[in-house]
């Protein structure tokens, strides 16, 4: 009799169709008297921007969604948000990045209106997810909206059952440890401060070094708090870990598997392979860019 392998491995698009499933089935979609509108803006010759964008119209296209996507010169971009922010036709935007690759784009993403944001970028639902406000009203009947990748990974954790749903919402991680190997401002900041705040303790690792992101002694805090743990490294690290998620930036940087903690869950969400975590990991996601669009629609 064959010994079972000791690594179970998903693909996160198993775990998208269920997500998306859940949208066709949603009481929001079916009460609306036509199917929303996502605008998408491509302002730049980029072939990925493109591929993205074309990606985009046949995720919609299979989940009853319209699709536009707007050619348009990158120095008339400001008008045309501005246009479709007005427009009761258009239900949510997404600019296709890097547009003027500065800070021009921190602007852009600014503009385009809270109600149609379908990113998670504009300023209100990024203070809110630091601060974690999770509704935009008081009622409690709008969820503010999450970056897509982050978001992605979240609904990986439950999924699996990482996140325990007897816990009180907002503290369902509690007692789990995690790495997050990657601390850019669009994926590994908000992703720690996501985890963080729904009660695990996170280590934050990049090439500068380590960061502690939790709620305190108890979960006593109200929201995460951020401490430099410049004694700590990523070897260090790992072994307190039972999830550990990976971005790492290059073939340069890899995760030495070897001193993952046994049964540990990994995740990885970057486009560089890592070595195989088969014999030391319970279950290893595999979890390409590309999954990511079923969160925007999600949103």
């Amino acid at each position: 009799m064959d010994t079972p392998a000791p690594c179970k491995v998903i693909l996160a698009g198993t775990i998208a169709k269920a997500l998306l499933v859940e949208v066709a089935n949603g009481a929001a979609l079916q009460t609306v008297s036509k199917p929303p509108l996502l605008v998408g803006f491509l302002a730049n010759l980029d072939p990925a921007a493109r591929m993205y964008a074309q990606w985009t119209e046949q995720t919609c296209i299979d989940n009853g969604f319209q699709f536009q996507l707007r050619n348009v010169h990158k120095e008339n971009l400001e008008e045309q948000i501005l246009s479709a922010n007005q427009d009761d036709n258009v239900d949510g935007i997404i600019i296709y990045y890097p547009v003027f690759n500065s800070r021009q784009d921190q602007y852009l993403q600014q503009l385009v209106d809270v109600s149609k944001d379908v990113e998670g970028l504009n300023h209100k639902y990024v203070f809110n997810m630091y601060q974690n406000v999770r509704f935009l009203d008081t009622e409690k009947k709008q969820k503010s909206i999450l970056p897509c990748t982050p978001l992605a990974i979240i609904k990986i954790l439950e999924y699996l059952r990482v996140y325990n749903s007897i816990l009180p919402y907002g503290n369902r991680l509690f007692g789990h440890t995690i790495a997050v190997i990657n601390r850019s401002e669009i994926v590994g900041r908000p992703l720690a401060a996501l985890l963080a705040n729904d009660a695990a303790s996170v280590y934050s690792v990049d090439v500068s070094g380590v960061q502690s992101f939790s709620r305190g002694e108890g979960i006593a805090q109200k929201r995460h708090e951020v401490l430099d743990r410049k004694e700590l490294g990523l070897s260090e690290c790992l072994p307190l870990c039972d999830v550990v998620i990976s971005g790492v930036p290059g073939d340069q940087y890899q995760v030495p598997v070897k001193l993952l903690r046994p049964g540990a869950i990994c995740i990885n969400f970057s486009s560089e392979k890592v070595p195989d975590s088969d014999l030391k990991a319970s279950l290893t996601v595999l979890s390409g860019w590309l999954n990511v669009l079923e969160f925007c629609t999600r949103s």
